[in-house]
């Protein structure tokens, strides 16, 4: 895996263009705390000094950025060829409470996030009267907003076995976490945060409470529970603290064993959630009939609930070296059929870090993922075509929705230690789950870099 670990960041074209230009001409003699310099963790360097004065005494000052170009080259719904660019910046502190106040065990964490851009699905790829199931870009879909992101405390106890954390934050940031090493959002993140509208998924964040107790070395156990809040979502609530407008509580439940097998390290995450919050129906009405053909209104389900299972093995190294090697990921996730688009998931992902001698740092990537639509969804469209006597063609459709299948292979270049580079190729077959849409080719770009 690169060196780079992202945690949802972005910035602007020109700071991105000065970080590209910056790595053409930097001096072979640079320090690793200069600004710019190639064995830097970060692009801007120990900034004199400061930055290392600030860590020690607890603040660790953190700013990322993500950019994501994405272009469709062949077939979608719309086969003009067309480039979009959605990017994410973030800035904020991890902070050592036990350095800075001596509160054992104790970390805070404040970010912000600044998100930018246009979705290539949106206009290109899928019908929009079907809308998509997953996306080109995975940063793509917030609009142009500055939100708090996180802004949490927690403390250890016995020991640091037993961890309190509460504030804000994501469902995503601790529950059903995996890497995100690749640009299709099929493949990024905690995927209850793609597709159940009562998960939240950075930079997104609700108040919430997390509890977890260490078993042994290689096993936790956690429990959560987060406010469900469609409210925080929105533009204009980039800053909301209070909690109007809350409609339950969310709480998962997650077991994580992280073996070394073999000598290699792995991590496999068993887990359930269940919301309190109503949610629409897919398809019935107040009275258990087809709300698409009685025009009533959806029926208001009482909860929500759904399961993942999630594992990542590494599998070999090179020559002995575990910094290097190749990595296996997978993915079998079930949402609420009832109320949730997707109601199934499964995914499976490889990752070659260090596939050249002289690339040690660079990775190469394939991974497959498959999304299904809920039947009850479909039973809705179908109802509802089939009462109106109307074909694909005609302009009040609903569009039919089954299984959506993403391909993406990638090379991330370790340009330095605060740069990642990483061109794609995204094959998307029934974008959106709609098999009447071609099959879509997409041709897609991250920049990675930490400031």
């Amino acid at each position: 895996m690169p060196a780079y670990t992202p945690f949802h960041p972005r910035l602007r074209q020109h700071s991105l263009s000065l970080a590209l230009l910056a790595v053409c001409t930097l001096s072979p003699a640079a320090q690793a705390d200069d600004a710019f310099a190639v064995d830097s963790p970060t692009m801007t360097g120990d900034w004199g000094g400061l930055r290392t004065d600030l860590a020690n005494k607890g603040i660790d000052i953190q700013s990322t950025y993500l950019g994501e170009v994405a272009s469709n080259r062949h077939g979608g719904y719309d086969k003009s060829h067309a480039t979009r660019y959605a990017d994410q910046f973030t800035l904020g502190a991890a902070i050592d409470l036990q350095k800075l106040f001596g509160w054992q065990n104790a970390q805070a964490m404040i970010q912000l996030s600044n998100t930018n851009g246009d979705s290539l699905n949106d206009d290109r790829i899928s019908d929009p009267r079907a809308g998509s199931l997953s996306a080109a870009q995975e940063i793509s879909g917030n609009g142009s907003i500055t939100r708090l992101a996180e802004l949490w405390i927690s403390k250890g106890f016995f020991d640091g076995a037993l961890n309190i954390k509460g504030g804000r934050f994501s469902y995503g940031d601790d529950f059903a976490v995996e890497d995100c090493l690749f640009e299709n959002l099929a493949f990024c993140g905690s995927q209850p945060g793609n597709y159940v509208g009562s998960v939240t998924q950075g930079p997104v964040s609700t108040w919430g409470a997390r509890i977890k107790y260490t078993l042994s070395d290689e096993l936790y156990a956690q429990l959560g529970v987060f406010d469900v809040n469609d409210r925080y979502g929105d533009n204009n609530n980039g800053f909301k603290l209070n909690g109007a407008g809350t409609q339950g509580a969310l709480i998962p439940v997650e077991l994580v064993w992280s073996p070394t097998l073999g000598k290699l390290p792995g991590e496999y995450r068993v887990g359930y959630y269940y919301s309190t919050a109503k949610a629409d129906d897919l398809y019935k009405d107040a009275d258990n009939q087809p709300a698409a053909v009685t025009g009533n209104d959806y029926r208001r389900d009482d909860s929500q609930h759904g399961w993942w299972l999630i594992g990542k093995q590494q599998l070999t190294t090179v020559n002995g070296d575990a910094s290097r090697g190749l990595t296996l990921y997978a993915n079998i996730s079930g949402f609420d059929a009832a109320t949730t688009e997707v109601d199934s998931f499964q995914k499976l992902a490889l990752v070659y870090k260090g596939p050249f001698d002289a690339r040690p740092t660079d990775t190469l990537g394939l991974a497959v993922a498959r999304l299904h639509a809920s039947k009850q969804y479909l039973r809705n469209a179908r109802a509802a075509n089939a009462d109106d006597g109307l074909s694909y063609d005609d302009a009040d459709y609903v569009p039919e929705q089954h299984s959506e299948y993403d391909i993406e292979l990638n090379y991330g270049i370790q340009a330095t230690q605060w740069l990642n580079i990483r061109p794609n190729l995204q094959y998307i077959a029934h974008p959106g789950g709609v098999r009447e849409v071609q099959n879509a080719v997409v041709a897609g770009l991250q920049f990675q870099s930490t400031f």
